[in-house]
């Protein structure tokens, strides 16, 4: 089970949302470069980064703190990235640019051609961002909840290729609450490929929770304002899952 820290950019700051809202982000770090270096010293083996105004705007907001992550822990460990991401320009550039993971959300509700396209152009480089209220997709930095099922949206992009699902429950995310086990255990266990859990872990007692659903085809899960506020220490947290991932 990876724990990947997140580094959400907003202004070229490293910030976190509660339920997406812009306008009460809380700054962590006015260098998200070092905030990267300091979580790949804390044992990360991934990063997830998310171009928070790109989100909103419908393109790359952040590109030059984006280069500086890469420049400073790249090709250490993979990063993925989401946010803004709209066309096969953008992705092809930063993939070319050192980014492993490109994510795709907003666009692949959107524009399912343009998902299946970049699928078929960049194997194994295209992960899903599926964000979703009470089961129903949300779009547009979550500003609109739509009428797609998650699961069954998912299983079509499944067909298309993609690498992995990022789930995220958004009336969680960045509440401090627990993650929503059963709705991402129904969603993986309703796909072949990985889901990557995102939203709501607040301590190590996730950590367990998540470690036992594991075998559902959870491969990781993504934690943010908890590791920045306190309530989990990242390190013991990739740890716990690593000793749990060989007793469960």
């Amino acid at each position: 089970m990876l724990i990947i820290p997140a580094i959400d950019l907003k202004d070229g700051h490293c910030v976190r949302l509660k339920q997406g809202i812009m306008e009460g982000a809380t700054v962590f770090s006015k260098n998200p470069a070092e905030m990267a270096q300091h979580w790949l010293d804390q044992g990360a083996r991934r990063l997830h980064l998310v171009d928070l105004n790109g989100a909103f705007a419908g393109k790359p907001e952040n590109e030059a703190v984006i280069r500086a992550i890469v420049d400073t822990v790249g090709g250490s460990i993979p990063i993925q990235l989401g946010g803004g991401i709209r066309d096969m320009a953008t992705i092809e550039r930063y993939l070319e640019n050192g980014i492993n993971y490109v994510i795709i959300g907003t666009a692949a509700v959107k524009a399912p051609g343009f998902l299946q396209q970049a699928s078929k152009h960049f194997p194994g480089n295209i992960i899903v961002g599926l964000d979703a209220k009470e089961g129903k997709v949300a779009i547009d930095g979550w500003a609109k909840v739509t009428d797609h099922d998650v699961v069954e949206l998912a299983k079509q992009f499944e067909d298309y290729g993609i690498e992995a699902i990022i789930y995220t429950d958004i009336g969680r995310d960045g509440m401090l609450s627990g993650i929503n086990t059963e709705a991402t255990v129904t969603l993986a266990n309703a796909l072949k490929i990985p889901v990557i859990a995102s939203g709501g872990i607040t301590n190590l007692d996730d950590i367990h929770t998540l470690c036992k659903i594991e075998s559902e085809g959870i491969s990781g899960a993504i934690t943010g304002r908890a590791i920045y506020e306190g309530s989990l220490d990242f390190k013991k947290a990739q740890e716990l899952a690593d000793q749990l991932t060989t007793t469960i």
